[in-house]
């Protein structure tokens, strides 16, 4: 009992696979629709050694594709961190943007792809623009709703024994949001990973990133290659989300 209390994380997963596995042999599940483990595992040794297109391995794809989202995940943090702060923080600031955050914020990333292609023509800087777009609210609205949540009679007990507004802003305000900051944070990664493959749809000049892989995949039909592209996202998503996780325990000890 204890053995399966300790390992049921991987029990549950090895389980599916097996049973996937079972079930694709036996031809109850067409291999075109969806391919057993084993030939996925087989895809994915192609797209390692060989590549897809040819010559342009997994390695490439994925290192450029995490260079998209680590760049359009940074615009946001630099952006949506500061300005969530401040919107949180002035009540006027937050009257007068509140009702454009909350027209923009329901629009998804992808309805702006026809935009970013006008704006920034196809390549970097409209994948840029459409990851921005997935990590920014999520980190923005986390963002001022940690400022809101802030205890008000911390606030007012600061000011009571004479702190200044600047001594109120970087040691009660800031460590009392950042929680919800980090939650922001991993969301934002989380959605930045989401819109990836769309954002690569729009076209890369490089030819390399996972969704571009991805695309060729699908054009080729070959499900093989296009499932081995969709576990390096989720593999390096999941990686991305417990560093996060790490760090947070790190940052946030005196919780």
């Amino acid at each position: 009992m204890n053995y399966l209390k300790k390992n049921s994380k991987l029990l549950f997963p090895l389980l599916l696979l097996v049973l996937w596995q079972m079930f694709s042999s036996s031809g109850f599940i067409p291999p075109q629709i969806l391919p057993s483990p084993l030939r996925i595992v087989t895809g994915i040794k192609e797209l390692v050694f060989a590549g897809l297109p040819p010559g342009n391995s997994l390695l490439l794809h994925c290192l450029e594709s995490l260079l998209r989202v680590a760049a359009g995940f940074a615009l946001a943090l630099i952006i949506g961190v500061p300005l969530g702060i401040m919107v949180g923080w002035f009540k006027l600031l937050r009257n007068m943007l509140t009702p454009v955050i909350e027209t923009i914020r329901p629009i998804p990333p992808l309805a702006w792809i026809p935009l970013a292609i006008l704006w920034f023509g196809i390549g970097f800087k409209s994948a840029l623009f459409i990851i921005f777009l997935g990590c920014f609210f999520p980190i923005l609205l986390s963002t001022i709703s940690g400022v809101l949540s802030v205890d008000t009679i911390l606030i007012d007990a600061a000011k009571t024994l004479g702190a200044t507004e600047k001594k109120i802003f970087l040691q009660i305000l800031i460590p009392a949001a950042t929680p919800s900051i980090f939650t922001g944070i991993r969301i934002g990664v989380g959605i930045g990973w989401m819109t990836l493959v769309a954002a690569e749809f729009t076209g890369v000049k490089s030819g390399y990133g996972l969704g571009y892989m991805i695309m060729v995949a699908r054009d080729i039909q070959r499900p093989d290659l296009v499932i081995g592209g969709m576990a390096a996202i989720g593999l390096m998503g999941y990686l991305l989300d417990a560093g996060l996780r790490m760090l947070e325990a790190r940052a946030l000890k005196w919780r």
